[in-house]
């Protein structure tokens, strides 16, 4: 089955303040997000993990698959006005946010693009949702609130105003990351402190 919902993705307006995002409720369906929680790796720590621990029944991979695929990431060029043929693709997932995770941050300038698709099915914490922010000091002057479930999308153009964060949670807190690089290079240093930070060799479904 496909998993991501493209013509939402194309209705898609982009907001211009702060910064270039836009947000698509629903961009998994609740089936989709039934399976790929079923076989979820089991992640219990903070971090980044690297996608090439997943094993091959994960849901997930069928929906990393699919965003790496010629038309998201041509409608993702077309609305933002850049070229991204060519450009490295890296992706990462997390599974469990800690207390400390969360702090006001623009994501580090060899990211293009950044792709966030949360995974969790009906938020009910008041932290853990992410903020698009006006300024780097304060998590409560915001313009844009999403909560981290049922398949929304949140993508951005990175900038040095792009500040985002949310309140503490810790807890279970599952999403993929994608960003678009600006080379070969930084993704794969990116990959070597993801791998490291991650400290394990294989994950396994939950």
């Amino acid at each position: 089955m496909a998993h991501l919902n493209l013509d939402k993705l194309r209705a898609a307006k982009v907001e211009s303040e702060p910064y270039r995002y836009f947000v698509v409720p629903g961009f998994l369906s609740a089936e989709s997000i039934a399976r790929i929680n079923a076989t979820y790796p089991n992640i219990e720590k903070g971090g980044s993990y690297p996608i090439e621990s997943l094993e091959q029944n994960m849901a997930i991979k069928d929906v990393i698959g699919e965003l790496d695929g010629p038309e998201f990431e041509r409608i993702i060029a077309d609305k933002f006005g850049i070229e991204l043929d060519g450009r490295p693709k890296m992706y990462s997932l997390r599974g469990y946010t800690r207390a400390k995770d969360g702090q006001i941050h623009t994501d580090s300038k060899d990211k293009i693009i950044t792709v966030l698709l949360y995974l969790n099915q009906d938020w009910k914490q008041e932290g853990g949702r992410l903020r698009i922010l006006r300024n780097s000091h304060d998590v409560d002057d915001y313009v844009t609130e999403v909560a981290p479930d049922n398949g929304t999308l949140l993508v951005f153009k990175r900038s040095d105003n792009s500040w985002h964060g949310h309140h503490p949670f810790e807890g279970q807190r599952r999403s993929l990351q994608m960003n678009w690089m600006t080379s070969e290079g930084s993704k794969g240093w990116h990959k070597v402190r993801h791998s490291i930070s991650a400290a394990v060799k294989k994950l396994t479904a939950a």
